[in-house]
């Protein structure tokens, strides 16, 4: 009997492939192994790569697509795609980055974080809340202005089962990579369809509340560890985060390159909106008499989460048309409501985006 003789070649990214009678079967397949969608930053449909500074409170706002922020206080952070023009780390186009607006004393209630909620449908494998819980691995490149211990916390729907994991930067402004392993939670409710499966949040100052002991599972809220950085405490000091991946197992493997196209879809089954550098963008014209109402079936690029919000608003090309809603909304289409003013005209949108986000 022969002996099967297989070559080890390396890819343009500095991995290794192995080869089989000439056939290369890549270490990157095709597959859903980074439970994290748009990890790269790559993709960000609602702002464009502009820096936002977000007001309101309390509340998720939307950075890249399917990374959100939430605070406490307002104004403290902006947020920007690719902030600070800075040189992303080899292999890496885009980046998420904060940016603190002012040297902020946190007090005990305070938060501030980043956030990914991981849809249950992409996470029940994993089998938290059962004695068969599997462990994960966190990784992802880092770099801030500030050094010392940073972390996060993942949780569930029902945030009450909390994991606090810490990590290092050890050099300003520096890409380092940082690896966490986690041990699946035996405990509480994980969901396992459309709502939130896992939350993974990174902390970028807490208050005395919501820090705590990394490395074990419990059922506080807490979002930090225990004498971690505060970003937020340091006028102009930055937090860039980039190569973002969540896997199965306690090792982590190179990052999952999705192609632009899928990647894109996987956002737009939570958010899409049309092309924002278009204010009028146009659908149809009609010739009835009269006036009243006219009806506009549009069928959404996938199928999303849940029926979505849908915000729809009027463009400059228009005539005989004073107003336009959201009626019939589905997962996958919605009927849209021109009123009409005239009997005969045309008609345009500056924008629609619709949004089934966690």
């Amino acid at each position: 009997m022969s002996n099967l003789k297989v070559n080890s070649i390396n890819d343009a990214s500095g991995g290794s492939n192995a080869v089989l009678y000439g056939v290369a079967a890549p270490t990157n397949s095709m597959g859903f192994r980074n439970r994290i969608i748009n990890g790269d930053m790559r993709i960000d449909q609602r702002n464009a790569g502009a820096s936002v500074t977000p007001s309101a409170t309390a509340a998720f706002q939307f950075t890249v697509d399917r990374f959100a922020y939430n605070q406490s206080a307002a104004s403290k952070f902006s947020f920007q795609q690719n902030a600070g023009s800075v040189t992303p780390p080899v292999g890496y186009s885009n980046y998420l980055g904060f940016t603190s607006q002012s040297a902020y004393s946190v007090s005990s209630g305070d938060y501030f974080y980043a956030v990914q909620r991981i849809e249950g449908n992409n996470c029940g494998d994993f089998a938290w809340g059962t004695a068969n819980a599997a462990t994960v691995t966190l990784s992802f490149w880092v770099r801030s202005s500030l050094t010392g211990t940073f972390g996060g916390t993942l949780t569930n729907s029902a945030a009450n089962r909390y994991y606090i994991f810490s990590y290092v930067i050890n050099a300003a402004n520096t890409w380092e990579q940082k690896t966490i392993t986690i041990a699946g939670d035996t405990s509480g409710t994980w969901l396992s369809n459309n709502g939130t499966g896992i939350e993974v949040r990174w902390g970028l100052g807490s208050g005395s509340t919501f820090t705590g002991t990394a490395g074990s599972w419990s059922g506080t809220t807490y979002l930090q560890p225990t004498g971690s950085v505060n970003v937020v405490g340091t006028n102009g000091a930055t937090f860039y985060i980039t190569g973002v991946q969540l896997e199965a197992g306690s090792v982590a493997s190179p990052f999952e390159r999705r192609d632009y196209g899928r990647e894109l879809m996987m956002c737009q089954r939570y958010y899409w909106r049309t092309d924002p550098s278009v204010t009028s963008q146009y659908l149809s014209s009609y010739t009835y008499a009269g006036t009243g109402d006219y009806y506009v079936p549009l069928t959404f690029p996938v199928w999303m989460r849940a029926s979505p919000t849908v915000t729809p608003v009027l463009g400059s090309d228009v005539s005989g048309v004073n107003s336009v809603t959201a009626g019939t909304v589905t997962p996958n289409h919605v009927r849209l409501t021109f009123n009409r003013t005239a009997g005969a005209g045309y008609y345009s949108l500056n924008s629609f985006a619709a949004s089934a986000e966690l």
